[in-house]
């Protein structure tokens, strides 16, 4: 589930600081006439298209061997390394909708040695389907390089909407809110207009022991018609143990909102099925960090997990950059949704060019009884923050067994932060320290949480009113040292709580839960902690 590519030099790849040449546009293929949403582009012969096609073809093809998407020239693919790929830009001249009445351009990505795997994309227009040709001459790129000895038509690595063309904010050249690249991973641009984690198609055996993680890929792309701020995109997804029609309607609005229907059809069996996957990155941040690992203060795309669960509870999970793999399942009955967001959006926090305090937040909006199941949350260690090494997906509790037909219907908000507040105060930091109280002797073997509170009923708390701490460990016992207080910076609602816990043996993990009430009333969500004694 890990990707080694650079990651900051790929967000700004699908972010703001690509300058695309223009060139002259090209004549359609074959003399067929050209598409009116394709001027320029080289297409192939028309053919039918609907979803219920593509779903009867991916249902037939999951009783067939298994043929994956095309690799032409491995070899020469190889020798396209990030250098050499980020020479390659698209001319924005053959961009599909740069002319027309509909608003967002789209451009396409080459292949390289990082994407290998050529995926078929076609233009759809009055219900029929015409794949886009690939030609060298789409692209800007050296005289020597290694691409332009490419076989004819060696298709796309993946492809990106541009932002909308009467935009009175962005220029669509230099702009882009969504793209798809790399076997079925996807990016929107949150409400601070800035990349970062990545929601997946599917999940396919993630960090499950003797067996390997599968990728499947986005192996045909339908881009489908556009209507006001919406675009709407199928796909045909395939891989070893499933196929799957996906249909994408997406809207660019503050952030993005993505209406996802999914019909996956399972070729063999999976233990682990992960639908609805969202992909990030978490290095280290105020919580724990190795002593000067790094100049920054904190290195994320998220920081926690948020989760809204079917009976109604909201719960909150830090995440870890644990000493090795962990999987932590939280079982639900119909969750209401579920993400992993960036809360911390203070610059001097990360100090870093790449704005990781501008990262959107993504949440999962369930449409319809996604059933008992649970949210599966796999951590990876990591010491690099190239690597993603965060992943979170809701397992269905049926058995995904060869022969298995699944039908999941969900929303993607990438904003700032989660859709829909709970009223209660959040989670804003954890803090970890050794025992004891401050000007006394530290005991050994004792360990210090800090929880901060922020929000909510807390900001309106009557003078002299203190909130309740309920505070659990699964391991060892609690300490005598606890203390609650609203922190000292004349920000309302900003509570911070201190408890110790004692007599933790061995080195595995501790599962930790704590809220604040008045009374008998919540007013805080579940923080929810692993803690790696060591």
């Amino acid at each position: 589930m890990t990707r080694t590519l650079d990651r900051r030099t790929l967000c700004k790849t699908l972010g703001k600081t690509i300058a695309l040449a223009s060139v002259a546009g090209l004549a359609g293929s074959g003399g067929a006439p050209a598409l009116a949403a394709a001027p320029g582009l080289k297409l192939g012969p028309a053919q039918p298209f609907s979803f219920e096609t593509l779903k009867a073809q991916a249902r037939t093809m999951a009783g067939e061997p298994y043929r994956g998407p095309a690799t032409p020239a491995p070899d020469l693919l190889q020798s396209i390394d990030y250098d050499a790929w980020g020479k390659i830009r698209f001319n924005d001249s053959f961009a599909l909708y740069a002319e027309g009445p509909n608003r967002f351009p789209v451009t396409f990505f080459h292949l390289g040695r990082f994407f290998k795997k050529a995926v078929d994309i076609y233009v759809l227009e009055n219900n029929s389907a015409r794949e886009i040709i690939y030609d060298p001459s789409y692209f800007d790129m050296p005289a020597d390089s290694p691409a332009r000895q490419l076989p004819k038509g060696a298709g796309f690595a993946g492809f990106r909407f541009q932002e909308a063309k009467d935009s009175q904010k962005f220029d669509w050249h230099k702009n882009d809110w969504v793209a798809f690249l790399g076997a079925s991973y996807l990016r929107a641009i949150g409400e601070l207009h800035q990349y970062g984690l990545s929601a997946r198609g599917v999940a396919i055996d993630t960090a499950v022991a003797d067996r390997n993680e599968e990728f499947p890929d986005f192996t045909k792309i339908y881009i489908g018609p556009q209507s006001g701020d919406s675009v709407t995109v199928y796909a045909l997804l395939e891989g070893p143990k499933i196929v799957g029609a996906v249909k994408f309607v997406m809207t660019r609005g503050e952030g993005v909102v993505m209406d996802i229907d999914q019909a996956f059809f399972l070729r063999g069996d999976v233990v682990r099925f992960g639908i609805a996957p969202l992909t990030s990155m978490y290095w280290f941040s105020e919580t724990a960090k190795q002593t000067a690992v790094d100049w920054r203060p904190e290195v994320h795309d998220s920081d926690g997990l948020a989760m809204w669960t079917g009976w109604g509870g909201r719960l909150w999970r830090p995440l870890n950059n644990p000493p090795h793999v962990m999987a932590s399942a939280f079982s639900d009955n119909n969750p209401k949704g579920y993400g992993l967001l960036q809360r911390d959006r203070v610059f001097d926090h990360y100090i870093d060019g790449v704005y990781y305090d501008r990262r959107p937040s993504l949440w999962v909006e369930p449409k319809g009884d996604w059933g008992k199941g649970a949210i599966h949350l796999v951590e990876l260690a990591t010491d690099d923050e190239i690597h993603d090494n965060i992943v979170v997906m809701w397992v269905p509790a049926a058995p995904a067994v060869a022969g298995s037909e699944f039908n999941f219907s969900f929303r993607l908000h990438w904003l700032a932060d989660e859709p829909f507040p709970s009223g209660l105060a959040k989670v804003v930091a954890t803090r970890l320290g050794n025992g004891g109280q401050p000007g006394q002797p530290r005991p050994k073997g004792v360990r210090k949480f800090m929880v901060e509170f922020l929000g909510g009923a807390l900001a309106d708390l009557p003078k002299g009113v203190k909130p309740e701490l309920v505070v659990e460990t699964s391991r060892g016992h609690l300490g005598h040292y606890q203390m609650i207080e609203a922190v000292p910076d004349e920000v309302p609602g900003h509570w911070r709580v201190q408890f110790d816990v004692a007599g933790i043996e061995g080195k595995d993990p501790v599962e930790l839960r704590a809220f604040l009430k008045l009374g008998d009333k919540p007013i805080s969500e579940i923080w929810m902690f692993q803690y790696h004694p060591f």
